[in-house]
């Protein structure tokens, strides 16, 4: 059986701020981390930066692996990464994955979280993945991390 490699990415200002999108099929208030298929010949930090660029057109740097996740749909491993980026630089919504993103700050992420899920009913202006998603375990995580 074969396995395609997808990553997702942590986008942060190197100090307190984290940048979460809304893919254009979610509801108003989901939101996440940015995410992609690694294409053939791609290495993973290639993948990293084409798909933060394609989505919200920023350059990142300092890419960084920090754990993966199976990935049963459609039969792939998501591996993590975090990336700096200017949070001063425009987003450029290119490819109409991403139809809204906004840099939130370790309180509002932390406030987020607190909050709930995306299958919560509670009316919160952002709501995150749930507890399984690499995506939550790498938010929470840099909530936890000081600056």
């Amino acid at each position: 059986m074969r396995t395609d490699p997808a990553i997702i990415c942590l986008v942060h200002d190197g100090a307190d701020r984290v940048l979460l999108a809304r893919h254009a099929a979610w509801p108003a208030r989901n939101f996440s981390t940015l995410a992609g298929f690694v294409e053939a010949g791609e290495s993973l930090e290639s993948c990293v930066a084409r798909e933060i660029a394609e989505e919200v057109g920023l350059v990142v740097s300092d890419v960084a692996y920090v754990g993966s996740q199976p990935w049963p749909f459609p039969r792939s491993l998501m591996l993590g990464f975090h990336a700096v980026a200017d949070p001063r630089e425009p987003l450029i919504f290119s490819d109409g994955e991403i139809c809204e993103a906004v840099w939130c700050s370790r309180a509002e992420v932390k406030e987020a979280l607190a909050a709930g899920d995306w299958a919560s009913s509670v009316d919160a202006p952002v709501l995150l993945p749930g507890k399984v998603s690499i995506a939550r375990r790498m938010l929470e995580a840099w909530v936890r991390t000081a600056s």
